[in-house]
C-alpha cells in the first residue's frame, strides 16, 4: 500500500512539473522567435527532463500495474539511480549557477528535489530480493546513452544542455574525463541501490 501511494503521488508531481516546465520552454522560445517544434526539441535534450519522464512512467506503471516490465526491479533500478543522480548533480554543479524565480523555481525544485525524493522513497517501500550485482550494469546503461545523444544532437545543432558536456566550450580531455566520472557516479549509486536492495530483501525474511 505505501508503494502505491508514494508511486502515485511521485507520478503526480513528475507529471505536473514536466508539463508546467514544457509550457514555460514554449512560452520563453516562443517569445524569442522560435517553433513550437524547436521548443520542445529543447525540451528533450535536457537528461533531467528525460530521466523526470522516466520516473512519471515508472511511477504511474509501479501505482496502476506493479508487475508490468516497465515497473520491474530493472527498471526500477534504472530510474532510482538516474533520478537520484539529477539531484545530486543539480546540487553540485548547476544550483550555484542557475537561481530561476516564479514558477521556473517552483519547477526546478520539482524536477531536481522533490522527485528524486519522492521516486527513491517509492523505490524503498517497492518489493526487492530481485536484483543481482549485474543489474548494476544496465543502470548504467541509460546515461551513457544520454552522453551519445546529447554529443550527437549538439553537433547537428550547436546547443549542449550541459557545460560540462560541452566541447565547444571544453578540451577534450577534460570531456573525457567529465564522462568518466559521471559514468563512475552512477555506477557507485546503482551498485548502493543493490547493496540496499539485498538488505531490504533480508531484512524483510526476518520479520
Amino acid at each position: 500500500m505505501a508503494s502505491k501511494t508514494f508511486a502515485t503521488f511521485t507520478a503526480l508531481v513528475a507529471w505536473c512539473a514536466l508539463a508546467v516546465q514544457l509550457v514555460l520552454i514554449v512560452q520563453k522560445m516562443t517569445g524569442e522567435g522560435a517553433s513550437v517544434l524547436e521548443a520542445v526539441w529543447r525540451f528533450f535534450g535536457f537528461f533531467t527532463i528525460l530521466t523526470n519522464c522516466a520516473v512519471a512512467v515508472v511511477a504511474t506503471v509501479m501505482a496502476i500495474k506493479p508487475n508490468s516490465v516497465f515497473a520491474n526491479a530493472n527498471a526500477r533500478l534504472a530510474t532510482a539511480t538516474a533520478i537520484f543522480i539529477v539531484g545530486l548533480v543539480y546540487s553540485v554543479a548547476l544550483r550555484a549557477i542557475w537561481q530561476p524565480t516564479g514558477w521556473q523555481a517552483v519547477v526546478d525544485h520539482g524536477l531536481h528535489d522533490a522527485t528524486p525524493v519522492l521516486f527513491v522513497t517509492s523505490w524503498f517501500f517497492s518489493g526487492h530480493g530481485q536484483l543481482q550485482w549485474r543489474n548494476a550494469v544496465f543502470a548504467v546503461v541509460p546515461a551513457f546513452a544520454y552522453f551519445v545523444y546529447a554529443l550527437t544532437r549538439g553537433a547537428a545543432d550547436g546547443w549542449y544542455a550541459y557545460w560540462f558536456l560541452n566541447p565547444t566550450s571544453l578540451p577534450p580531455a577534460q570531456m573525457a574525463l567529465n564522462i568518466v566520472i559521471l559514468l563512475f557516479a552512477f555506477s557507485i549509486v546503482a551498485l548502493g541501490f543493490v547493496v540496499l536492495d539485498k538488505w531490504l530483501a533480508r531484512r524483510h525474511q526476518k520479520l
